[in-house]
């Protein structure tokens, strides 16, 4: 593509395109398209892909968030595909806009970039009881990742979870560490998504609690990458303020009206249409030919993640 098309959820730097291609030594005249040939014939030759036609654009998402490489992008491919087969529970079309979950607690990726292109997750959890546990946050969240790799172009992610109103302890006890692993799983392997911090907010010593249990999910690598501030003026000295919402004291507008917008594109006609389309990029393992790439190897762990015991 020659530009960044207008999205009704995302804005871009002006330099954001040519910065990613150029970080990636994909500005030449020609490279990126010769990187996504070689993407879609690789993947017209996968005998386990169910679907072997993808747009251009979201391949070239798909291999600017691997760094720029083909090889790291055949692997993003196949494990998302993977993923979407193994745990079918997490992806699909689902009509979330009267979950009460989604009242108290609820994420979204923030609209501007930050300077060196990272996309901002601000997540708000005010809720005191999780009475069918996290699972339409996770089909949401999985929603908007989707969204991300048909529209968004960005260096990664970074994470803040806002934890001031919400009952700690609860939360503790209603966290599921299989789910939470196979979700951060499908978000570094399968979404191929950099994280490049992951901040609470909490003047709750409680949130160490949660600290922990992210810790046992995560690699040391991005466990390292956790920092606990106790309000958002520490946040403020890390992100720009017209990245944060107004309420947290930035210059964007409230997080809620950015959700309720959100919720409203993510379930619309035309949204729903694509999810529906690409919940279908699944794999047939019985025509996968190489044993190597068994999905159990994609996931890092021997068995299945329902059979995990974590200490």
């Amino acid at each position: 593509m020659e530009s960044i098309p207008k999205d009704s959820i995302f804005e871009f730097n002006p330099d954001t395109l040519e910065y990613l291609r150029k970080q990636y030594d994909l500005d030449k005249p020609g490279r990126i398209e010769e990187a996504i040939n070689i993407l879609e014939e690789w993947i017209k030759k996968q005998n386990h892909f169910v679907v072997k036609e993808f747009p251009r654009d979201y391949l070239e998402r798909a291999i600017i968030i691997s760094k720029g490489s083909v090889e790291r992008a055949k692997t993003k491919l196949d494990k998302i595909c993977t993923y979407r087969t193994l745990f079918p529970d997490f992806f699909g079309v689902y009509d979330l806009k009267n979950s009460p979950l989604l009242d108290d607690l609820y994420g979204i990726f923030l609209p501007k970039l930050t300077k060196d292109h990272y996309r901002v997750y601000f997540m708000k959890n005010k809720a005191k009881t999780f009475k069918t546990g996290f699972i339409d946050f996770y089909r949401y969240f999985f929603m908007q990742c989707e969204y991300i790799q048909a529209y968004d172009y960005c260096n990664g992610l970074i994470l803040v979870i806002d934890y001031t109103e919400a009952n700690v302890m609860e939360t503790v006890k209603w966290f599921n560490l299989v789910d939470l692993r196979e979700a951060f799983s499908i978000v570094r392997e399968g979404y191929g998504m950099r994280i490049k911090g992951i901040h609470f907010v909490s003047g709750s010593r409680a949130v160490d609690a949660i600290v922990t249990i992210f810790k046992q999910v995560l690699s040391a690598k991005v466990a390292g990458r956790i920092h606990v501030h106790k309000n958002m003026e520490t946040i403020l000295e890390v992100i720009d303020k017209d990245i944060i919402p107004v309420e947290y004291g930035g210059n964007e507008k409230s997080l809620l009206e950015l959700h309720k917008k959100n919720l409203e594109i993510l379930t619309s006609d035309s949204f729903t249409s694509h999810l529906s389309e690409i919940s279908k990029a699944q794999t047939n393992e019985h025509l996968r030919i190489s044993s190597d790439n068994q999905p159990n190897q994609y996931l890092g762990l021997p068995g299945s993640f329902r059979a995990l015991s974590v200490d």
